[in-house]
């Protein structure tokens, strides 16, 4: 049902069910979304690792924001627990009785606030307090009476026993804290400062940061098809942020709509096993059924849509069943070199390395259900183990736009389990005046090895791993007169010698 919550004892997730809500499925935007998921915290009493609010999109909220959210739970607890709301704590005499029901009317409705809008809610009481010390100071500059020392008597004992003691356990809140340094913030503003939850399509487990980092300078700005991708350098970090926007979280609600169901059909279909044995095929096969189906669901829906539109959605649903997902599209920029996703996954984020700018922080996260379906595709596509008594596995990938080298490990050579490091080959083998032109080598250098090899003489070429050995021996190879015959030796094909061969 719309607003059920599960709860995973294992992985210590929280998971709403936001389909078919009326509202909508993100706490900074929607009042009615928080205080539910207060509400549920209010039951549960523990901070969960993740708090995901699933639709069309999902939201997925991390541990430092879960646990904002169950302070606010256990304030609302402790001041029902405590009574501090109480009949009791509002009158200080039995005569008092005409002003209980507005205090207590306020009281309760500052409470239920406290779960939509706790900033908000929190603001009413300052101005409340606020308002009692003037009338407090009024009622003492007035002269005393019987009647202005029982008024004074009750007004002192709702402000110490109610105002203040409410005050004092909303203070401790973090997001009460936070709204203290932005006093300017309105409405729900503030919230989006506070909470940045990754937003994934609900068809993937892939965890994307949609904001740029806060206060980064961009650097540049570039798109590979219908892919955005940005350079941030953020002050107090050594490395540059990555930040990708796919296709596939540009998509309207009826368009991820359209491609759920779609996804769903495709999942009844059973690839024969000689599919399976040719990737490029299988891609082929699974991109002109889904692009069939999308057509035909476009008009059993009653959705326009192009043609060039389909196509790309087509493209998404082929990335992500028959591909590697969101790893295409950083293996289709001609600038990344590597690939690094860090064991536990699903902890950090993908790093990349950049030929302008180094290492590189992205805004892309993979999940653990992500890290085993690549495991998975790799040891089919390579025909080898990768478990315990087989912790590293080496394999080749191509994929549309790229084609690289994969190192997988996993238990026991790493603790934690899967990390995958991938290196992508250059569509174009380096050359010799391409090392001149970027600075690598001179001139003179170029020229004397161009003479050694014209000459067949001997050569080593030696160095660490990701040194450029093989992209030297590449440019080196480029230098052989194509008459002559070539002879390679290698533990696995690199790629610019595939280029070579193909060439040849």
């Amino acid at each position: 049902m719309v607003c059920d919550y599960q709860y995973d004892e294992e992985t210590q997730r929280m998971r709403v069910n936001c389909l078919g809500c009326v509202y909508g499925s993100s706490h900074e935007d929607f009042d009615v979304c928080m205080a539910q998921t207060i509400s549920k915290l209010m039951e549960l009493k523990r901070v969960p690792s993740r708090i995901i609010l699933a639709r069309e999109r999902e939201y997925e909220y991390d541990f430092l924001e879960a646990k904002m959210l169950l302070e606010i739970a256990n304030a609302i607890t402790k001041i029902r627990m405590e009574k501090i709301a109480s009949i009791k704590n509002i009158l200080a005499d039995p005569r008092c009785e005409k002003c209980a029901p507005q205090r207590y009317a306020f009281l309760q409705r500052l409470i239920n606030d406290i779960k939509y809008d706790p900033v908000e809610a929190y603001k009413q009481l300052i101005r409340e307090i606020r308002h009692v010390n003037i009338i407090l100071k009024k009622t003492t500059e007035s002269g005393q009476s019987e009647d202005t020392e029982l008024c004074e008597k009750c007004m002192e004992h709702y402000l110490n026993r109610a105002l203040t003691p409410i005050r004092n356990v909303l203070d401790n809140c973090r997001i009460i804290q936070l709204s203290k340094e932005d006093p300017n913030a309105s409405g729900r503003e503030l919230y989006r400062k506070i909470f940045h939850p990754s937003i994934r399509p609900n068809f993937m487990y892939t965890s994307f940061i949609s904001i740029p980092p806060a206060g980064g300078e961009l650097l540049e700005r570039y798109n590979m098809g219908d892919t955005q991708v940005e350079i941030y350098q953020v002050a107090g970090k050594v490395r540059k942020f990555y930040h990708i926007v796919p296709p596939e979280f540009k998509l309207n609600e009826a368009e991820y709509s359209l491609l759920d169901t779609a996804r769903r059909y495709l999942g009844r279909h059973e690839p024969r096993e000689a599919e399976l044995t040719e990737p490029a095929s299988f891609r082929e096969s699974i991109y002109n059924i889904s692009l069939d189906m999308l057509r035909d669901l476009t008009k059993s829906m009653n959705i326009q849509m192009s043609e060039k539109r389909m196509q790309m959605m087509a493209d998404i649903l082929t990335r992500y069943t028959a591909g590697l997902g969101i790893l295409e599209l950083f293996l289709a920029d001609e600038k990344i070199q590597d690939i690094a996703i860090n064991s536990p996954v699903g902890s950090t984020p993908i790093y990349v390395l950049h030929g302008d700018y180094e290492e590189c922080e992205t805004n892309i996260i993979l999940s653990r259900e992500d890290a085993e379906s690549l495991a998975t595709r790799f040891r089919l596509q390579s025909g080898r183990p990768l478990d315990e008594a087989n912790p590293v596995l080496d394999s080749e990938i191509i994929v549309p736009g790229g084609r690289a080298r994969v190192a997988a490990i996993t238990r026991t050579l790493s603790p934690d389990g899967l990390g995958f490091a991938l290196r992508r080959h250059r569509d174009k083998p380096w050359t010799l005046p391409l090392f001149i032109k970027n600075g690598m080598i001179d001139s003179f250098s170029a020229g004397l090895l161009w003479f050694l090899i014209d000459g067949s003489r001997t050569l080593l070429i030696a160095g660490t791993r990701g040194s450029g050995k093989t992209s030297f021996l590449g440019s080196c190879m480029v230098q052989i007169m194509p008459k002559l015959r070539i002879i390679t030796v290698e533990d696995s094909v690199a790629g610019d010698c595939q280029i070579l061969y193909e060439k040849n």
